[in-house]
Order: structure tokens, then sequence, then C-alpha cells
């Protein structure tokens, strides 16, 4: 007897930890929950690598400036990834191709 009263009562706190309604107290508040603020939205800053359409300037064959390890150098582009921000250049005087930052370019 003593088992199934411990087990009622563990599978009704089980049953009220999921349950998603709220209470009284909560729905009284009148200002905005803390997650719920809005900002003003951010203006993108100027920077040489975004055009006004939001797409990159940069393709594939363009001479470009990195910055890498402290130093810039010169580059050839020779891929975008747009969506990871990422570009793959070929540093003049390397043999191999470097992912850098699309940040971390900047035109000639």
């Amino acid at each position: 007897m003593m088992k199934k009263m411990i087990a009622v009562a563990f599978l009704s706190m089980a049953l009220s930890a999921c349950e998603s309604s709220t209470t009284e107290n909560e729905n009284t508040n009148a200002g905005p929950k803390p997650g719920a603020t809005t900002q003003a939205p951010a203006t993108p800053a100027a920077t040489p690598e975004v055009n006004s359409s939001g797409t990159t300037q940069f393709k594939a064959g363009d001479k470009v400036k990195v910055n890498s390890n402290g130093t810039t150098a010169t580059a050839t582009v020779v891929s975008i990834d747009e969506k990871a921000g990422k570009a793959t250049v070929r540093i003049d005087g390397e043999k191999q191709d470097k992912t850098v930052s699309i940040a971390d370019i900047a035109k000639q």
C-alpha cells in the first residue's frame, strides 16, 4: 500500500512539472518579460566586403589583402562561403590555400 502511495505522489509531481499553463500571478504583470524586450535594430557597419545588397563584393580570382597572423598579405580569392562567412584564399608565395573570415579580407 505504501509503494502505491509513493508511486501516485511521484507521478502527480512529474505531471505537474510538465504542465505548461501559467498561474494567475504571472498574468498580472503588465510589463514585458525580460526575454521579450524589443531592441532597436542595429545599423549595419560599413565594411569594405559587403555592398548595399548584403552580398559580398568578392568573387573567385579577385586580388585582395588578407590579415593573417597580425600581418597583411596579398592573396587571391579561391572561393567564398557566404553562409559561413569564410573565404578560401591563396596567399602569394605560398602553395597551400588558407580559409579566413570574410572580415579579414579587404580589396586592394
